[in-house]
């Protein structure tokens, strides 16, 4: 009973109804699933989130509603979050600090306002592609 009702609160922190608990993960649409794992990870108010790309495989909307759920999470946690991610969209959203690897390493670090400016020729290029392209005639 003690782990049920931890469970429902912290699906309630991420936007999840009481109802969602009984559902199998072939139930939850992609989102949903998203936001479960969200809530099973915070479930101990750990001070520390490991992300593997928290929006991959979800369409803009709901990747933006996750991102939204990430930083309220470890905002109202205080917990630091390492998100490892390729999706620019997500990084500019949840972000304060940025490492971009590029071969296994570090091709430039800095704080996200930074991101947009740097001359690190990998990291405009990465910019760049992330751009929306105007459709050719």
């Amino acid at each position: 009973a003690e782990a049920r009702a931890v469970a429902l609160e912290k699906l309630a922190k991420v936007g999840l109804g009481a109802d969602v608990a009984d559902l199998m993960p072939a139930e939850l649409s992609g989102g949903m699933q998203k936001r479960v794992a969200l809530a099973r990870a915070i479930a101990a108010s750990p001070t520390s989130l490991l992300l593997d790309g928290p929006t991959d495989g979800l369409d803009p909307i709901m990747a933006a509603v996750v991102d939204d759920f990430v930083v309220k999470t470890s905002g109202e946690l205080q917990a630091t979050t390492l998100a490892i991610t390729n999706n620019l969209a997500c990084v500019r959203k949840i972000a304060s600090r940025v490492a971009v690897l590029q071969e296994g390493k570090i091709a430039w670090y800095g704080e996200i306002g930074r991101l947009e400016t740097s001359e690190n020729s990998y990291v405009k290029r990465l910019i760049q592609s992330s751009e929306p392209h105007e459709p050719a005639h």
